[in-house]
């Protein structure tokens, strides 16, 4: 370009000073070269201008944006309560004892006179008759207290990214980095089923000062002309509609946010109705995914794998969508759900000393050391359906509001693992270990099969403040409420997944359009245990307090979160 330039302006001088040989007016001759050189600079700049059009088309194929949040809250957490028991089927311990399968319980050196020796108190109830049928055997003494974490920063880096692939085909991704401040060890000690880290959770799971791929996925519109369209990768299933709001931005996600916050890999098939129905918006999708594979890096070659692939699948129907107001409905179904995931987390020295005392003898030289473990789950639990309706709407005065109905039911299988079943408890039954010289405690099934109903409620509203907006929650899950959002970032727990009462109130201040700062309070009233798994029963907090229930991990009775962000879009 610039060398077409460069020819065009000196022909133009040539032609010039033929034109004006015989002319004597120099004074002229002089303007109209200082009127050539005016228009070469102008020339230069165009020049510069469409060069770095030519690079942008040539180089830059992906658009790149994103935003940047910092965090600080003061959490809180009130009658937390370790209470931890398994359930034991003590007529199947009675039968194998009498019949001498544990050694002579007055031999101080067979497996059933060490364990008398360790468990006094069990040995005189054992031996006045007082443990039949199935029945808890306490593990550790009940301890209540109060933790205040009074200030915790977070840091979270989102990277979008988007290129145009062909006319109806594109590209979109997002790369996230979130962490603590001070720490980048990326393994939590296990102390609840949030310090989890596993494939779903990871983009909400503060981890380290690494990038992870949160999204990444190809939308193919327009098939053959066509209302259908195709979309396969790792799915946009976190942040949907409801909770877009709390995080002032656009709709995050394709499923109801209400039911659904967990990153799965998938596909999804949709048609645009609206040109059948004439209803703005309107489309219908069918969505596939694999939330767990089984075989694959778990030691399958040496022929052991009892577990199952988990998939995932639904119909997710965006019924209106005018962007005044915004109708869902969400229905999917969780086939082969084991009793947890692949996933790592820094054993808990608590659980040593319960579960593992010779190995607890050399860890309470290092009482401030955790090894870390990969962990997968041992076996099939059941299924499970997801079902919900969620409205919203935007009004002109800026107004913003919605409600959501959740349904969630889990179906037993009758298997169970060491923390319990599908919404079930496990119990154990007592046997020799590999050489004989110890009773150990091993789940032999579910302590009920069947299915569970749960349900939530999730509505809130967004009003117009001065310099920005003010908003309100409100959220209820009941005893077995249990839907797959455990990927929100929320440090005390996922709010959606509480069962029980859960309050937030936030204002948002706008500093530019590009920038804001947010204040906010969450306060959580569980009701009862197992907030954000299906995995054991549920017990009522008050319960698990007084020490007539039992729970395997420390259970929290009420907390609050007190926090302020400031988040950048660039």
């Amino acid at each position: 370009m610039r060398t077409l330039i460069s020819i065009l302006v000196a022909n133009a001088l040539a032609i010039s000073g033929s034109a004006l040989a015989d002319d004597t007016d120099a004074q002229k001759i002089a303007e109209l070269k200082e009127q050539l050189s005016e228009i070469t600079e102008e020339l230069d700049y165009l020049n510069s201008r469409v060069d770095k059009n030519e690079r942008h088309t040539s180089v830059d194929r992906v658009e790149i944006t994103g935003n940047f949040r910092t965090k600080a809250h003061s959490l809180h957490y009130r009658d937390v309560t370790w209470n931890p028991a398994i359930k034991v089927d003590f007529n199947d311990f009675g039968a194998k004892a009498m019949s001498g399968a544990f050694g002579d319980p007055m031999d101080p050196n067979s497996p059933l006179g060490q364990m008398m020796s360790a468990n006094p108190d069990l040995a005189t109830a054992f031996q006045s008759g007082m443990l039949q049928g199935v029945m808890p055997y306490v593990l550790s003494p009940r301890k209540t207290y109060d933790i205040d974490n009074d200030i915790y920063y977070t840091t979270r880096l989102r990277l979008n990214l988007k290129a145009k692939v062909w006319d109806n085909v594109s590209f979109a991704g997002r790369l996230s980095m979130f962490k603590n401040w001070g720490d980048s060890t990326g393994v939590q000690v296990f102390d609840s089923w949030r310090s989890f880290t596993m494939d779903g959770t990871n983009g909400g799971n503060p981890s380290g000062d690494w990038l992870r791929v949160d999204r990444a996925y190809f939308d193919w519109k327009n098939i053959n002309d066509s209302n259908f369209y195709l979309s396969i990768g790792r799915r946009p299933s976190t942040y949907g509609p409801g909770t877009q709001f709390r995080e002032n931005e656009m709709r995050g996600g394709t499923p109801s946010g209400h039911l659904v916050n967990f990153n799965f890999d998938g596909a999804t098939i949709g048609y645009r109705l609206e040109d059948i129905t004439g209803i703005e918006g309107q489309v219908a999708r069918f969505c596939y995914g694999q939330g767990f594979e089984s075989q694959w890096g778990n030691g399958e070659l040496y022929g052991d794998i009892i577990t199952k692939d988990t998939h995932l699948g639904g119909f997710n129907i965006d019924y209106i969508n005018d962007g005044t107001n915004f109708l869902q409905f969400t229905l999917f179904a969780a086939l082969d759900v084991n009793d947890g995931f692949k996933g790592t987390m820094a054993f808990p020295n608590q659980l040593a000393g319960i579960f593992a005392p010779n190995m607890y003898q050399d860890l309470q030289k290092f009482d401030n050391f955790n090894f870390v473990t990969r962990v997968q789950p041992s076996g099939v639990i059941g299924d499970m359906m997801l079902g919900g309706i969620g409205f919203s709407r935007e009004e002109e005065n800026d107004v913003k509001w919605f409600v959501n109905a959740g349904w969630t039911r889990t179906d037993s299988n009758g298997n169970a693992g060491m923390f319990g079943g599908m919404n079930t408890d496990a119990v154990f039954n007592a046997q020799l270990n590999a050489d004989g010289t110890e009773i150990i405690m091993m789940p032999s099934a579910a302590e009920d099969a069947g299915t569970q109903d749960g349900y939530g409620a999730y509505v809130g509203i967004q009003m117009p403040a001065p310099y920005g907006k003010f908003g309100l929650e409100y959220n209820y899950g009941s005893e077995y409420w249990t839907p797959f959002t455990q990927a929100q970032d929320d440090p005390i727990g996922s709010k959606l997944a509480t069962r029980g009462h859960v309050a937030e109130a936030y204002y948002i201040f706008d500093i530019n359009p590009k920038m804001f700062i947010k204040l906010s309070g969450i306060y959580y009233d569980y009701e009862y245990t197992g907030s954000g798994t299906p995995v054991g029963a549920p017990q009522k907090i008050d319960d698990v307090k007084a020490g007539t229930a039992f729970s395997m991990l420390p259970v929290v009775d009420t907390a609050y979160d007190i926090n302020a962000s400031l988040t950048v879009n660039f």
